[in-house]
């Protein structure tokens, strides 16, 4: 009854209104007729309805804010597609976003597609698009100064400012000396030779520091010698050339050097106020607010307002804005609870949505086409020549005179050559200043992106002529008769297969080895969050194993590639078995899912190249996603898949046998029935494992044979775990099973 009064009065209301509404409108319209001077205000023919509807489509289609939004989707999905591009070839994403920068601007899609870049890229625009990425870069510079971790840099200060100073006194002045060569061809009308020379001087000595960190991290170098030398030299090489460049713009914006004291002078002071002043009140904030729930709306505003007002500060003093966010992230409280916190609320507004803006801006101003005489492709040459013979030998000569070894040395060297990203940012200020010529800004931006994309390979190299001694083993594996390796996402989804690895090592705990082993895209790590990454990620695996009384070692590294490195650490660490749980497609269920998953096969080079050779079908009819199907092919040895939901407890397995090759579970099964706690039920109604793989199980009471295959879905929902060997499983697959749909989680075996 009283849904009833409910649509009565829903009606009623709707109705009335409806005709109030009607009866004002109406009343307006003689109020108009009699209004003075109104009337048809357009004389001649009015426009169809759909005359108006294209007139008002074109005009919202060319609104200044539909071109912004326009221009921001764009960029994302053009940058995170060449990101994940060169990350599959091993390179930095930076590196693929700067060439999908270049890729929209006038060196490609201007070029060859000039109507649509006029149409996404119209000159009245570009301001807007300026502005935003000066944001952009503003919160990345804010970060970069948090990650700086002082401590480190007083610890090692001495090797590190020797070989970091090394590293920018030494393409220093090879860029100087450049410039003198090049001054009268490439230096801008009315720019003085000291700015030119300066600004070269400081392109060929930055070190991208962002790079170089991710670069250690997602090579497993974060916690050894060599990595914390590399991070701390360009920690080191960050704040010298940043204070060096402060200068240089000073200089160059007062005309000479004695100008350009007064502009030194305040900077210094604005410094010192930041550091004696500001810093020991933002710690004690700091202190007070250091976790997510004590950090409140007015506490971050006042740490945003110091980044606005350095910022702003900087930039009116004449030594730029991005030195004052710099700054103002040095200066933020060193407790790295709060740091961790601050910087997950900064960095992925910056680095996904804002910098890919700079990226594409300064793609827009490369125009690659210039270079189109062999002389200027030479000197191009030369400048990559000495920018990489500067960085890498200044680096590597002081690193080797501080007392590192010559492979080390060298590896300092190829590192510190890394440029990245602040590369671009010195690049677009010397631009905006007028200093480069945008024949010499293009030279230097592919001077960029080859010192950066040489550092893998580089690296690489020195490994395979110079390779590191191994250590010997603390114990002899071979003592350990079952290694078992799982690899996890998520952490609950870690603790199912610790049970299960718990399942199959019970009966002799002593004689195995349970490694348990969380890999994190690399590009979303930084050197502050990967401690506490680390920590949330195994805490819930390490009081499962202390509640089963099971010792568990942890292996925790940032990847560029994870499938890849989870197939190679089973392959060379003589594990018996790996176990992982299958990834589930985005959108899993839902229509866009389905289209997605659909174009993703579709579009797939490697799908199509295995489909035309005969190597693989098109549409495999395994359930697995990508990722999946590429480990349990790549892993040599034998591969657990986890499939459906993560069991919390393990007391009744279901294991039916379909084909004769699933005699190898045979194994399996003796390991699960020496838990006196566990019941196996086997279904093999036509004998497929044979009357000699029975007999190598015990017969116990903990399991029983049955005559037939279960397709009842209240036996299903009483099973804890459903054990299946691959074959079995694409067997179900293909005849689409009902039981494939119901309540038990599943493990997939694949010998």
């Amino acid at each position: 009854m009283k849904s009833y009064k409910n649509i009565l009065f829903y009606t009623v209301t709707i109705v009335l209104c409806s005709l109030l509404i009607y009866f004002i409108l109406q009343q307006g319209l003689l109020l108009e007729l009699t209004k003075p001077g109104a009337g048809p205000a357009v004389k001649g023919k009015i426009p169809s309805t759909w005359d108006q509807f294209i007139d008002t489509y074109s005009h919202n289609l060319h609104h200044p804010l539909a071109i912004l939004l326009l221009q921001i989707v764009s960029i994302i999905l053009v940058a995170r597609f060449f990101g994940m591009l060169f990350n599959k070839i091993g390179q930095p994403a930076v590196i693929g976003e700067i060439i999908a920068g270049i890729f929209l601007g006038p060196s490609f899609l201007g070029h060859y597609f000039p109507e649509y870049a006029t149409f996404l890229f119209p000159e009245k625009s570009l301001p807007n698009l300026q502005f935003l990425s000066q944001i952009g870069l503003i919160l990345f510079m804010f970060v970069i100064g948090m990650e700086l971790d002082l401590k480190i840099l007083k610890n090692k200060a001495k090797d590190a400012v020797v070989i970091s100073h090394a590293s920018i006194i030494f393409p220093f002045a090879l860029g100087i000396g450049l410039a003198y060569f090049i001054y009268r061809r490439f230096a801008p009308e009315g720019i003085h030779f000291l700015s030119f020379a300066l600004f070269m001087g400081i392109a060929m000595s930055i070190t991208a520091f962002p790079v170089l960190a991710r670069i250690v991290q997602e090579r497993g170098l974060s916690k050894t010698r060599l990595g914390t030398i590399a991070i701390t030299c360009a920690a080191a090489d960050d704040i010298t050339a940043w204070c060096i460049l402060a200068a240089v713009i000073a200089i160059v914006k007062a005309g000479s050097v004695l100008s350009a004291l007064y502009t030194l002078v305040l900077a210094v002071v604005y410094v010192l106020l930041m550091l004696q002043v500001v810093k020991p009140f933002l710690q004690r904030l700091g202190d007070k607010y250091s976790s997510k729930e004590s950090l409140s709306k007015p506490v971050v505003a006042i740490f945003f307002t110091t980044l606005l007002v350095s910022a702003y500060a900087t930039e009116v003093i004449g030594i730029h804005a991005l030195f004052g966010a710099f700054l103002a992230g040095v200066v933020m409280p060193s407790n790295m609870s709060f740091r961790n916190v601050f910087i997950e609320k900064v960095e992925d507004v910056a680095q996904v949505l804002l910098l890919p803006l700079f990226f594409v801006f300064t793609g827009l101003r490369t125009q690659i086409g210039l270079l189109n005489d062999p002389y200027l492709w030479q000197v191009c040459a030369i400048i990559v020549l000495l920018a990489v013979l500067g960085k890498f030998a200044g680096s590597a000569l002081a690193a080797r005179f501080v007392g590192q070894s010559w492979r080390d040395s060298l590896s300092i060297g190829v590192l510190m050559n890394t440029r990245g990203l602040v590369e671009l940012i010195v690049l677009n200020i010397g631009y905006d200043l007028g200093v480069l010529s945008p024949e010499v800004f293009a030279m230097l931006v592919i001077m960029a992106l080859l010192t950066t994309m040489m550092t893998g390979p580089g690296l690489d190299l020195i490994n395979r002529l110079m390779p590191e001694p191994k250590a010997e083993p603390l114990a002899d594996t071979k003592a350990i008769p079952y290694r078992i390796l799982l690899s996890f996402g998520t952490p609950r989804n870690g603790t199912a297969l610790l049970r299960i690895a718990y399942s199959l090592s019970r009966k002799n705990h002593a004689a195995t080895e349970v490694t348990a082993m969380h890999l994190s895209p690399g590009n979303d790590l930084n050197q502050y969050n990967e401690e506490e990454y680390e920590k949330e990620a195994f805490e819930p695996l390490i009081a499962e194993a202390d509640q089963l009384d099971m010792a568990m070692q942890t292996l925790f590294k940032p990847s560029v590639n994870r499938d890849e490195e989870i197939a190679a650490v089973a392959n060379k660490g003589h594990y018996d078995l790996l176990l992982i749980g299958m990834g589930q497609p985005l959108f899993e269920g839902t229509l866009l899912g389905k289209i997605l998953g659909f174009t993703s096969r579709i579009i797939n080079p490697e799908r199509w190249y295995k489909t035309l050779t005969g190597a693989e079908k098109l549409f495999p009819q395994d359930a697995f996603d990508d990722g999946t199907r590429y480990i349990a092919k790549a892993a040599g040895i034998p591969v657990g898949i986890l499939v459906d939901k993560e069991p919390e407890r393990l007391e009744r397995i279901y294991i039916p046998v379909y084909d004769k090759s699933d005699v190898f579970l045979a194994t399996y099964m003796q390991r699960l029935l020496d838990n006196p706690g566990l019941q196996l039920t086997l279904a093999d109604p036509e004998g497929m494992l044979g009357p000699e793989a029975l007999h190598t199980i015990q017969q116990t009471g903990n399991l029983s044979v049955a005559r037939s295959y279960a397709t009842d879905k209240a036996f299903f929902e009483e099973q804890d775990l459903v054990l299946i060997s691959l074959d079995s499983w694409k067997h179900m697959i293909e005849k689409q099973e009902e039981w494939l749909g119901y309540h038990a989680s599943i493990l997939i075996l694949k010998p």
